[in-house]
This record gives C-alpha cells, sequence and structure tokens, in this order.
C-alpha cells in the first residue's frame, strides 16, 4: 500500500485546520485551574473597585458629572472607601499571583510571544473584515496578545495611582510624577476608564465567541 493511501486529505480551508475535533476539545485543557481561578477573583475585584470608585468620585468630582448612584457601591464615602480598599488588596494581591505563575510556568512567553507589528496590523485588519478565526482558543491572535498585554500595563497604572491617593506623603516620587495628587486622581480615573473600555471590549468577544466563556468555566 502506498504511504499516500494512509494519509488523510488535508482541509482546503486554513480556518478548518486549525479547528479542534470533538474529541480533542475534551481532552485538551485550555485554561488550567489556577488561571480560571485568578480570572474571576479579578473580575469581582474590578467591579467592586470600579463601582466602588464611582461612588468615592461622586463625593469630589473634577469633571461636570457625577456618576448616577444607583450604578455606585458604598452608599457613602467611607463606606466606598472600605470596599475600595478591600478590592484593591483582592486585585493586587491576586494580579501578583497571576504574573508569578503565568511566568513560572512559560504561559505568558506561549501565549503573548511572539508580539509584532506586523502580526497586529493582519489581524486587525482580518478582524474588520470578520475574517479573524477563532477555532482554536489555546492560541491567541495578535491583537489579543496586545490587548492582554495593554491591560497589564493599565493595572499597574492603576495600582500605583492608588498608593499615591492612598499614602500620598509615603510615596512622594510618584506623586510628583503623576503631577501631584490631583493629577493622580486624573491618571486614576482615566486609568479606570482605559480598563472599562477592555472589558467591554472583552464582554464583545465573548459574545461573539461563546465557547470562550464555556473554556474560563469549565477550562476546556
Amino acid at each position: 500500500m502506498s504511504r499516500t493511501s494512509t494519509l488523510s486529505p488535508q482541509p482546503r480551508d486554513p480556518a478548518a485546520a486549525n479547528e479542534l475535533s470533538p474529541a480533542v476539545d475534551r481532552a485538551v485543557t485550555i485554561h488550567p485551574l489556577w488561571l480560571r481561578a485568578a480570572h474571576w477573583l479579578n473580575a469581582v475585584a474590578v467591579l467592586l473597585m470600579v463601582t466602588s470608585g464611582w461612588r468615592i468620585y461622586n463625593a469630589a468630582p473634577f469633571f461636570a458629572f457625577r456618576i448616577p448612584g444607583e450604578l455606585t457601591l458604598g452608599g457613602w464615602l467611607g463606606g466606598a472607601l472600605q470596599w475600595h480598599f478591600a478590592a484593591m488588596w483582592l486585585l493586587g494581591l491576586n494580579g501578583l499571583v497571576y504574573l508569578t505563575l503565568n511566568l513560572a510556568s512559560g504561559r505568558f512567553k506561549r501565549k503573548f510571544c511572539p508580539l509584532t507589528i506586523s502580526g497586529i496590523w493582519r489581524d486587525l485588519r482580518d478582524a474588520l473584515r470578520g475574517r479573524l478565526s477563532h477555532a482554536d482558543p489555546r492560541q491567541y491572535n495578535g491583537v489579543q496578545r496586545l490587548a492582554y498585554l495593554a491591560i497589564v500595563v493599565d493595572l499597574a497604572v492603576l495600582v500605583l495611582s492608588g498608593l499615591v491617593l492612598w499614602k500620598s506623603v509615603q510615596f512622594p516620587l510618584l506623586r510628583d510624577l503623576m503631577g501631584g495628587y490631583e493629577g493622580a486622581r486624573r491618571v486614576h480615573f482615566f486609568a479606570m476608564a482605559a480598563l472599562l473600555a477592555f472589558v467591554a471590549g472583552h464582554l464583545l468577544m465573548v459574545a461573539l465567541v461563546p465557547r470562550t466563556l464555556v473554556a474560563m468555566i469549565r477550562g476546556r
């Protein structure tokens, strides 16, 4: 029997080549347990921090608008601060564990490298044309890699600006780099806005590719 007769035919569609068979789908772990736990803890922490942060902003707004009270957490300034500080520790410690495990396991390099401008541009064009394949949820495209890395930086800015707002006297260098206390308030606000923009895009992608939510719950 010839060698070619024993090989299965290759799919003509490039997207089909990346599809996982149902058997592989059930067997392959897409997200390990530690990552799923960190993801959902981050989601809770972000929700608490944003809603309590809006209440804190309302106590001394620096723009000509206030956040509707129904969307805020804490009831009053003191209560909002307590929620905000509690969520801050959850976000900070959980984020540190998440980053450490990603680096130690090698997952960070596997998922986010390489990241090239040409790859980002190509995947962005495909996404805008509705041609970007999501057949293999184990692989991140260039746009996803950029977005996830950017949000890590954004969260770091949130934490650092939050430290200035919490302990301004103890962090004079950070305070000066951010233009003083009021400057740090604005840095914190816009970093929060960037986080919400990321969450909105993240939820949109989940709506477009529902299997990503299943994978983040079940791991497969």
